[in-house]
């Protein structure tokens, strides 16, 4: 099954980023599983300031992974990257189990810069809809 992983890891050095980004892979690996690839999007301000292991996070390195494994791995690095205190948040996505569903993915994932496509729509701009 093909999985996202979006993580969000405390303000800081990208050497932290790297290393909870390489053992999450490196568990996926050691389960028989493959690493599509890695996305770093940077550091970002949060939606809204966030209370994790005491500490107060106002922004946060972002990044994902995408991988295909079986869903007990899957778990167990959810479960690890719950035990990590350098971790304010993360989310794993189920993208497709069927090969077919799943071999036009890649592994990279791109930022996407049109931000105004979803404001027109929601604006009534489509004067086609009704």
């Amino acid at each position: 099954m093909l999985y996202e992983l979006i993580a969000i890891v405390r303000p800081g050095s990208l050497k932290e980023v790297k290393e909870i980004a390489r053992n999450a892979g490196a568990q996926v690996l050691r389960s028989g599983g493959v690493v599509r690839g890695y996305t770093n999007w940077g550091t970002f301000t949060l939606p809204k300031p966030t209370t994790k292991h005491q500490a107060r996070y106002s922004e946060g390195w972002h990044f994902i992974m995408r991988f295909d494994s079986s869903g007990p791995v899957q778990s167990a690095v959810r479960r690890t990257l719950s035990l990590d205190p350098r971790m304010i948040r993360f989310s794993v996505v189920k993208l497709g189990n069927k090969l077919e569903e799943i071999n036009h993915v890649p592994g990279k994932v791109e930022w996407n810069l049109e931000k105004s496509s979803l404001a027109d729509s929601i604006g009534g701009q489509d004067s086609g809809s009704s």
